[in-house]
């Protein structure tokens, strides 16, 4: 399953974030039910080839992976979808113009600028036979932008009719700080940036994922029916490590009261 058919689904998806670089804690996310993760280069502490390690790992459990790059860079989106990603999230975008750039790294010539190498884990090592290889390729990997910034919001309606997206990703925590509104992701100007954008998306069909980071079941339900209501279908719940932080917490108050 790749995850154009989880977005095709019509049940709700959960994904989360996969900061921990462990291929056993990949384990766990998959056995708890989550349909993707996205392993974070960024602001987890490995690079690529951690990252494909943790890829394997996804594959072999079934679970999606959605590796996301450190910074919008064309040889990273290539290196991140040789190891096996089929999507790559690219952060900071910011422009039509750099819409356009990701997804153009993430395809083959003649319809994008990917360098084509027959001998990488995407093509099965050389093993599957090479120009069916990127034709489907081309078909099937995809770039989620990731807006995150006044600048993106601003310009959101031209990144949003951007050909060839799979989906949008927003950053609520980093858009609070930008917007000087510290990190308070639930802060009404915020929200209605992001329920400004979310519509914008569902103008042109642009699937949107949405970033769920209450470690609070009951609280995290309702945003979540909150989104539902205005069209989104899929989010990331938490991260693996606020998810075990917020267990360890609850758990050691709890023995300790």
């Amino acid at each position: 399953m790749s995850f154009q058919d989880l977005l095709d689904s019509p049940s709700p998806i959960l994904g989360t974030w996969s900061q921990i670089a462990s291929a056993e804690v990949v384990d766990i996310v998959a056995a708890s039910g989550f349909a993707f993760t996205i392993i974070d280069t960024e602001h987890g502490v490995f690079g690529l080839e951690t990252a494909a390690e943790l890829v394997r790992a996804c594959n072999a459990n079934r679970l999606e992976p959605i590796v996301r790059v450190p910074t919008n860079e064309a040889w990273m989106i290539m290196k991140a979808l040789d190891a096996g990603a089929g999507t790559v999230l690219v952060p900071k975008i910011e422009s039509a113009e750099a819409a356009q750039a990701v997804v153009a790294a993430a395809r083959f010539e003649p319809d994008g600028r990917r360098g084509a190498c027959p001998c990488v884990r995407s093509g099965d090592q050389f093993v599957r036979n090479w120009p069916n290889y990127a034709k489907k390729a081309n078909r099937s990997s995809g770039i989620i932008a990731l807006v995150e910034s006044p600048a993106g919001v601003e310009a959101f309606p031209e990144i949003a009719a951007t050909d060839g997206l799979k989906a949008v990703l927003f950053g609520p925590f980093d858009l609070s700080v930008a917007m000087g509104k510290e990190g308070d992701f639930r802060h009404p100007e915020v929200v209605s940036a992001l329920e400004t954008m979310t519509a914008q998306a569902r103008e042109v069909d642009l699937p949107v994922i949405m970033p769920v980071f209450s470690p609070d079941m009951d609280q995290a339900r309702r945003e979540m029916h909150e989104w539902q209501a205005q069209g989104v279908s899929a989010f990331t719940i938490g991260t693996d490590k606020l998810l075990l932080a917020d267990y360890c917490s609850r758990y050691t108050s709890h023995l300790k009261s």
